[in-house]
């Protein structure tokens, strides 16, 4: 194995092997070690075999085009002004070239041998300058549309990307890699933008330029045109032949380019763990491999990418010199002029090169389809489950909340959840306790409906949650994580994302609840002070303190605690918890904890391992018991 300095002069099997595994993990579904089930959902961290989404060369090349060009339908009228842009250029170039005949002809070298004519030649090259200015000025206006449409077509291509994603499910997120979700956002819609702007007009523009040409070759010289003609084939296949593995490895530049911005991504966002527990060099190590693969792939793709060109323009200059030779023979013994001689062999290799440029547009072409699949691949995903026809809509939730029977696994194969019944009234306060993975946050991701049970019901004030709407359900849900995340904008703003009607007084009333606001008028601004980087430059417990106030602010019936002071210091706990107590006074709160002492106080403490409830009730009904409940909180048993 090669170290991470690159200092190699091939991959061995062993390196392409491990390649393969980081691109599997990093370039498609990377499960985090803690996304919003926790630790103890089996979701992303647990033994469900994540769902990659599709990569590779696309599957159905005309099916991603058409879509492409779907995309354009909202701009027919400036497509069709590029359009007629392009033919008057291609008009123009091949009309000044074509002039060239009767100039020699009858300006320069005259076929009846007379003197040449100045002022003639004179009047003839402004009448080409004027076509060749009309050209010009039909290209620049060809370029300056087609760049509006192409940015019109991108920016929706982003608004329905984004707009899918909003509807996506909990689960796509937590088997998909965030790296590999903006490498689709940023590279993959850039090629495609690439394509839009310039391919597209390139490839039309090239094809008119052909037929145009050979017409004009027809009408010169049917016998130097028969030459043209055969070399076609040739230079077709060439190209064809180069296209065919250019395809291949532009779909595994994208592929790996996935992958290492997933990787990026994820060792910069975990760069504290990286350090503490010393894995620099072999994140170095498996970055090292990636950014070789990556290099591997796109040394492939450019080269035969690259090579299209001079492979096209070799075989153009060999039709060429065969025009050029033949061209001069029937000059001399079939008295064939020398203007057109002249022109011919002009657009001999005008005629070469829209099928050059063509075949350089290949390879962007299958980066953009390649690119445009892994965009639409996002936007097919399945979104979550649309709500009943007959949803019901409740005006105000006051908090009842049962699960009967409920039975669930994130995998119909495993089973997280086994016939779990509970109830919790109004104001009560229900603490789930028990081992690391024996289900506690799995509930809480039920109650929000982000995923759906196999068996059993929840219900709300009597209504099974899945006849709720979800917007509403979650709506009445209030929810504080151990892991905070702060958007970037002032501290009003962030304390205000849980409920964005609320007052600038509700705002400051929710600090207060929070035990946040003492702190927040000691910040540069207050309450106007701007958060950068999920808010870096405040404590974590000054975090929570800012979640717990979005979560005051939502006037949520039903609060969900989640290891809410599990990274915080005792002493920030005790702050913490004072906030947390105002905030569940009247409100139906769950609680998971580790911390045992943090829930002596509920009114109910379940007991969960291994996906059942082994043991509930209070705090001292569960220690006179004597069962797990006593191991966990005497210390007599280590957590499992």
């Amino acid at each position: 194995m090669r170290g991470a300095k690159g200092d190699h002069t091939g991959n061995s099997a062993a390196e392409r092997d491990r390649a393969e595994r980081l691109k599997r993990r990093y370039g498609r579904a990377v499960p985090r070690a803690r996304g919003p089930m926790g630790p103890g959902g089996h979701g992303p961290g647990g033994p469900g075999r994540p769902r990659a989404m599709a990569k590779g060369a696309p599957k159905n090349s005309r099916a991603t085009v058409k879509r492409l060009l779907s995309y354009l339908n909202q701009d027919k009228a400036k497509m069709t002004l590029a359009f007629i842009c392009v033919i008057i250029n291609t008009a123009a170039s091949l009309a000044g070239s074509y002039m060239l005949r009767p100039i020699i002809n009858r300006y320069i070298v005259p076929v009846d041998g007379t003197r040449g004519d100045g002022a003639g030649l004179a009047r003839a090259l402004m009448v080409m300058a004027a076509v060749y200015l009309a050209g010009v000025l039909a290209s620049y206006a060809q370029a300056k549309v087609m760049l509006t449409v192409a940015q019109n077509a991108l920016q929706k291509i982003r608004n329905d990307l984004f707009t899918k994603m909003q509807a996506l499910p909990v689960r796509f997120y937590d088997t998909n890699n965030n790296g590999d979700l903006m490498s689709r956002f940023t590279n993959d819609v850039d090629t495609v933008g690439q394509m839009l702007s310039n391919t597209l007009v390139q490839l039309f523009a090239g094809a008119l330029s052909i037929i145009g040409t050979l017409g004009l070759m027809v009408y010169t010289n049917i016998y130097l045109t028969v030459i043209t003609v055969v070399m076609v084939p040739v230079m077709m296949k060439a190209g064809g032949a180069v296209a065919r593995r250019s395809q291949k490895y532009f779909s595994a530049q994208q592929a790996s380019l996935g992958a290492v911005n997933g990787y990026v991504e994820e060792t910069v966002t975990g760069q504290k763990v990286v350090k503490v527990f010393c894995h620099e060099d072999t994140a170095r190590e498996e970055f090292a491999i990636l950014n070789r693969d990556l290099q591997d792939n796109q040394i492939k793709a450019q080269f035969f990418g690259g090579i299209m060109g001079p492979v096209m323009g070799n075989l153009s200059q060999v039709n060429y010199a065969l025009t050029a030779c033949i061209g001069g023979i029937l000059c001399i013994w079939k008295n064939f002029d020398v203007g057109g001689l002249t022109v011919f062999l002009n657009f001999s290799r005008q005629f070469a090169r829209p099928i050059n440029e063509i075949s350089m547009q290949v390879s962007n072409v299958f980066s953009a389809l390649a690119g445009a699949e892994r965009v639409f691949a996002v936007m097919d995903e399945t979104p979550e489950e649309a709500d009943d026809e007959d949803a019901a809509v409740l005006d105000s939730m006051e908090g009842h909340v049962v699960l009967d029977g409920v039975t669930f696994g994130y995998n119909p194969d495993k089973v997280i959840l086994r016939d779990i019944s509970l109830y919790a009234k109004p104001g009560q306060k229900i603490a789930f306790v028990g081992s690391t993975g024996a289900g506690k946050t799995t509930i809480t991701n039920l109650l929000n409906r982000f995923y759906d049970i196999q068996a059993g019901s929840i219900t709300i004030d009597g209504v099974d949650i899945r006849h709720l709407k979800r917007g509403d359900l979650r709506k009445n849900i209030a929810m504080v994580l151990q892991d905070t995340h702060l958007f970037t904008g002032t501290v009003r703003e962030n304390i205000r994302y849980g409920r964005l009607d609320a007052t600038d007084e509700e705002v400051v009333q929710a600090a207060k609840t929070a035990s946040a606001h003492s702190f927040i008028m000691r910040l540069p601004k207050g309450y106007d002070t701007m958060l950068e980087g999920d808010g870096a430059n405040l404590s974590q417990g000054q975090r929570q303190l800012l979640n717990i106030a979005r979560a005051a602010v939502s006037k949520a019936p039903i609060l969900i605690l989640d290891e809410a002071t599990s990274s915080v210091d005792t002493r920030t706990e005790k702050h913490i918890e004072h906030g947390m107590d105002r905030l569940m006074a009247n409100r139906t709160t769950f609680v998971i904890a580790h911390r045992l002492s943090t829930v002596r106080n509920a009114n109910a403490i379940m007991v969960l391992e291994q996906g059942e409830i082994m043991e509930r009730g209070d705090h001292e009904e569960l220690l006179e018991l004597k069962g797990r409940y006593y191991e966990l909180y005497t210390g007599l048993k280590e957590l499992e």
